[in-house]
């Protein structure tokens, strides 16, 4: 377990030796299972952005948590029956992986008035274990997202996210997320996207290889919050 303050000066080096920026990195604080308490002493020191794996629990932990500036990440993947709270409470979707979970958050955010930031969920691998599309059907989802034109107002695509392979493992997580970031290039190029610069990928044991490889956002757990508490804690 390291201090949000340690691990931030970590991003910032790992984006010097990578020769990029040293804000070019965003620190997504994964606050699932964590109390209310770990959140508003994370929120303290500065932390804005908080992602979530779990709508109930979310949902049950927002209210009591500080509201000021706080960023809502959702990290999981979301049933179309749940894209209503999505719409209504977050603030980024870090995993959209069909049509027609786009469509659905699509109508509960007009209803809302609310826009949200997505970024694609992909399952580089193909290992059975992860949820997401697959590279080979990013173009085809990226074909009919475009031409729906209820969608882009509310929903604006951001980039795409990934989970890389597990034990991490230098090299086989630094191709994973090369292929990403050769893929939301590519994307960029064929369809013209803006605002499409975005690479949600590494949490704590290869959020380094990740910054070597580009990633724009890091979603770190563990190594910020320590080991996740007992689920009847």
């Amino acid at each position: 377990m390291l201090t949000r303050e340690a691990i931030l000066k970590d991003i910032e080096q790992c984006a010097h030796r990578a020769g990029r920026p040293p804000n070019s990195v965003r620190l997504i604080a994964v606050s699932k299972a964590q109390p209310p308490a770990a959140i508003a002493a994370l929120a303290a020191q500065g932390q804005r952005a908080f992602g979530e794996n779990y709508i109930q629990e979310a949902l049950a932990k927002m209210p009591l948590c500080p509201q000021d500036g706080i960023e809502w990440h959702f990290l999981g993947p979301v049933q179309r029956n749940k894209a209503r709270f999505v719409g209504a409470h977050f603030h980024w979707l870090h995993s959209l992986d069909s049509l027609a979970l786009a469509r659905a958050l699509a109508r509960h955010l007009e209803t809302h008035h609310r826009t949200l930031e997505a970024l694609i969920g992909i399952d580089v691998l193909e290992d059975g274990r992860k949820h997401g599309l697959t590279l080979r059907d990013l173009p085809v989802f990226l074909e009919g997202f475009l031409a729906d034109p209820a969608l882009a107002p509310v929903l604006h695509l951001r980039g795409l996210m990934t989970i890389g392979p597990y034990p991490a493992q230098e090299a086989a997580s630094a191709r994973c997320f090369a292929a990403l970031r050769k893929a939301a290039e590519a994307c960029v190029s064929r369809f013209a996207l803006r605002g499409f610069d975005q690479l949600s990928m590494g949490m704590s044991d290869d959020y380094r290889i990740a910054i070597a490889e580009g990633a724009t956002m890091v979603r770190i757990g563990r190594a910020l919050f320590g080991e996740r508490p007992p689920k009847n804690a």
